[in-house]
């Protein structure tokens, strides 16, 4: 093991050709995720807000939202917004995003979803979860709001806030209060009615859309692309991935009703190389008004390059309205110190364990091309698990050539989909001599590791995907065995 590689992943390709290592190749993705379970009051806030609909059941409407935070004095118009949509990418290219904004010296807000281990993941403040203190006296102040509205709702025959309508007021006036220069906020699903819509974009960001949440979405890629569409404010400036044609068609068709420019992936911007490094990889971008050179991104996979780019083409939109290169020196700092937990993310060793929140077709497809690289290996045990209202079957199908042996189990939650289930599934798709089933998480792992030990190739490793629920459960389990030792 060279002195560079203090994670304990070879600095070498399988070539034996020696590849850079980054600047931030020791970085811990894990510092931003609040381990150690939080305290008491901070649960009583969460009771209360999963008391409420359900995240997954979003109310197509923004009056809510609107209402409430218009009780408070309207927080979310007290600072700029860059906002972001999607079906996969958000969560990394909004992390990214925000690290570079702060590396302009800008005091920013972070609101994503869903969380790994704490509620806190989903506000943060100047690159840290908020502060449990923080956090329940935000929400102590706006209950009396929250019941104004839920009161005017109901007695108007309406349903009273959901969960992610409150969370959202909740963290609108959390950056208000801390007080925040800019906000990057990730849109929940969809984007028109989604309640983060309430908010006054300068900058909308789409990464690449696909088929997702279809019940609630519609069916097409068109469709979907035309909901997620409406986050664009007149007069702003998009940033998209590429996209398949159809969506491609309503972002043009969006920019062009409300006056706003429109850089694309491929045309407006793009990424010109990309080198595996310890730690992540070396990228170089051709921004919308500059080119960037061997820029360090501490995350794994080729798509990260791609939210990397789309990420540095927002700022470039945000800061100088895309007509003023950023500076280099401060734009490597940003990106060296962004995190993505949860993303293509090594979280023990003897054997590898790496877990990622691919949880849908697209993003199994692109883990399985990304997985490769990032951790070459003879023999992928995978520990999988999925929603039920996933397409499990397509799923299954993007990694079947990537995980030789399939350790079926389910993530916590009433919304897992029964591993028993799950497993007949994997079984039609793969064949029963590649599927061992365990319902329970912990011994899901247990399992997965031990078949990985004696697997005959050298270099076995545990992948654990399919829900990002359970993600974050094994990402738990993994830190209170280190803790433990």
């Amino acid at each position: 093991m060279s002195d560079d590689d203090e994670n304990g992943f070879e600095d070498q390709t399988p070539d034996g050709i020696e590849i850079p290592v980054g600047p931030a190749g020791d970085a811990d993705p894990t510092e931003v995720v609040p381990y150690g379970g939080d305290d008491d009051e901070v649960k009583r806030v969460e009771a209360a807000l999963y008391a409420r609909i359900g995240e997954q059941s979003p109310e197509h409407r923004l009056t809510a939202t609107r209402r409430a935070v218009e009780l408070l004095g309207d927080p979310h118009l007290a600072y700029p917004v860059i906002h972001i949509t999607g079906t996969n990418g958000k969560t990394s290219t909004a992390r990214m995003t925000e690290s570079i904004v702060r590396a302009h010296g800008l005091r920013t807000g972070l609101m994503t979803s869903p969380h790994l281990v704490s509620i806190r993941e989903r506000i943060v403040i100047d690159g840290a979860p908020i502060a449990a203190d923080r956090f329940v006296e935000n929400w102590d102040d706006i209950v009396p709001i929250l019941e104004m509205t839920d009161k005017e709702l109901t007695d108007k025959g309406e349903l009273p806030l959901t969960f992610f309508e409150a969370l959202t007021v909740l963290a609108l006036a959390c950056f208000a209060e801390a007080p925040v220069d800019v906000a990057v906020i990730e849109v929940g699903m969809g984007g028109e009615w989604d309640s983060t819509n309430v908010v006054q974009s300068q900058v909308a960001v789409f990464t690449p859309i696909a088929i997702d949440h279809a019940k609630q979405l519609g069916n097409t890629v068109a469709e979907i692309a035309r909901t997620k569409s409406g986050i664009v404010k007149p007069s702003s400036a998009v940033v998209s991935s590429a996209q398949v044609p159809e969506a491609l068609a309503e972002l043009e068709r969006a920019a062009e009703l409300t006056e706003s420019t429109l850089a694309v992936e491929g045309a407006g911007f793009s990424v010109v190389e990309v080198t595996p490094a310890v730690g992540g990889q070396l990228i170089t971008v051709q921004g919308i008004a500059g080119r960037y050179d061997d820029l360090f991104v501490p995350l794994f996979g080729g798509y990260q390059a791609h939210n990397a780019a789309v990420a540095i083409a927002a700022v470039e939109s945000f800061i100088g309205r895309g007509t003023q290169a950023l500076d280099e020196d401060v734009l490597s700092e940003g990106l060296a110190g962004a995190t993505s937990p949860g993303r293509l993310q090594p979280i023990a060793q003897e054997p590898t364990v790496v877990v990622d929140a691919a949880h849908n077709p697209h993003g199994a497809r692109a883990l399985a091309e990304a997985l490769p690289v990032a951790f070459p290996s003879g023999h992928v045990v995978g520990v999988v698990g999925i929603l039920a209202d996933k397409d499990a079957r397509g799923f299954v199908r993007a990694l079947k050539d990537t995980i030789q042996t399939f350790v079926v189990t389910q993530p916590p939650g009433e919304r897992a989909l029964d591993a028993d289930e799950f497993a007949r599934v994997v079984v039609d798709e793969v064949g029963i001599d590649r599927v061992v089933v365990e319902p329970a998480l912990a011994q899901a792992l247990q399992e997965a590791r031990d078949l990985a030990d004696e697997a005959e190739a050298e270099d076995a490793m545990v992948l654990v995907a399919g829900s990002i629920v359970m993600v974050g459960a094994v990402m738990d389990l993994v830190h209170q065995e280190s803790g433990a030792k």
